[in-house]
Formats: structure tokens, sequence, C-alpha cells
């Protein structure tokens, strides 16, 4: 009978711990402020190509 209560107390402990989906919060959220940052500037890098571009036919 020990064991059984033991065995409660550890599901209902883990019912109610939400470490875990914090933890899976977070790191969404960083993955998401990781695409938005890539994108970004991968979108910036093309535009100074362009306009480098521009520059160099310029000078040449």
């Amino acid at each position: 009978m020990k064991f059984y209560t033991q065995i409660q107390a550890l599901i209902n402990s883990m019912r109610t711990d939400e470490e875990g989906a914090t933890a899976v919060e977070y790191g969404l959220m960083v993955s998401l402020i990781a695409v938005v940052v890539i994108a970004t500037v991968t979108a910036i890098g093309i535009a100074l190509n362009t306009k480098f571009g521009l520059v160099k036919t310029a000078l040449l």
C-alpha cells in the first residue's frame, strides 16, 4: 500500500509540474526570434548587395 501511495504522489506532482511546458514555450519563442532575425539579415544582405552592385557599376 505504501508503494501505491508513493506512485500516486509522484503522478500528482507530475500533473502540477509545469517546468517542462515553460521550457518548451521558451524554446518556441527563441526559435521564432531566430527565424525573424535570419529573415531580416537575409533581406538586408540582399538589399546591400544590390546597392554595392550599383556602386560598382557606377565606378567602372
